[in-house]
């Protein structure tokens, strides 16, 4: 399993040292909200950018956020593997394109109420697809283990279709719930408020990656 921490529960005014206790991690979560898509704001390019220097992990963008495609190119750095984008937001299509040209790992996300079928037309095209077990906007919020059908659904069809799409999930993720994903075939885990609440938390990660 790949650990992805989440750095919204991180203690920004000790950004470096949150960085530094989590820097066994194989991606590093940003979680960026424009309080339209979701009720909440997080930070933006700026900050991304801060977070960047201060950290050798390559970077998992999910943009919660109604209008993607301008933001496309403010979060194309260096570090940047992933960017994922909701299927619920606008200019789908234009914003997975935009995200190629960059040459950076495409994502797509749905909501606990939207159904697979929606990112269907885009699975040839994606390198990730991140099933939020939450409603996206907070966090701290229990996971929802009926989001595991989505999971199993997806695994079906890329065994079916030959495709290569990572699996990632989003919410709710502790020692528990994460041995419910990867028995249904997550490979990647995001990891927020759980893991910002230990102590040692080099220690959880290397647990987690060995469920």
């Amino acid at each position: 399993m790949k650990i992805a921490p989440s750095v919204l529960t991180a203690d920004f005014s000790q950004l470096e040292a949150e960085l530094k206790s989590i820097d066994n991690a194989d991606l590093l979560h940003l979680d960026i909200m424009d309080g339209h898509f979701v009720p909440n704001i997080s930070f933006g390019p700026a900050i991304t950018k801060s977070i960047q220097d201060q950290t050798h992990l390559p970077l998992d963008i999910h943009l919660m956020v109604t209008d993607p495609l301008q933001w496309i190119p403010k979060f194309a750095l260096e570090q940047t593997k992933y960017i994922t984008i909701h299927v619920e937001s606008n200019h789908v299509s234009e914003t997975i394109q935009a995200i190629q040209k960059e040459h950076i790992g495409v994502g797509i996300s749905l909501k606990p109420k939207t159904p697979v079928r929606a990112i269907i037309p885009y699975l040839n095209e994606v390198s990730l697809i991140l099933v939020m077990t939450v409603e996206p906007g907070f966090g701290g919020q229990s996971f929802m283990e009926e989001m595991m059908e989505k999971v199993k659904e997806l695994v079906e069809i890329r065994k079916r279709e030959g495709l290569h799409f990572l699996i990632e999930i989003d919410g709710g993720v502790n020692e528990e719930t994460i041995q419910i994903a990867k028995a249904s075939g997550v490979d990647i885990s995001v990891v927020g408020s759980y893991l910002f609440n230990q102590e040692d938390r080099h220690q959880l990660i290397e647990v987690l990656k060995c469920v």
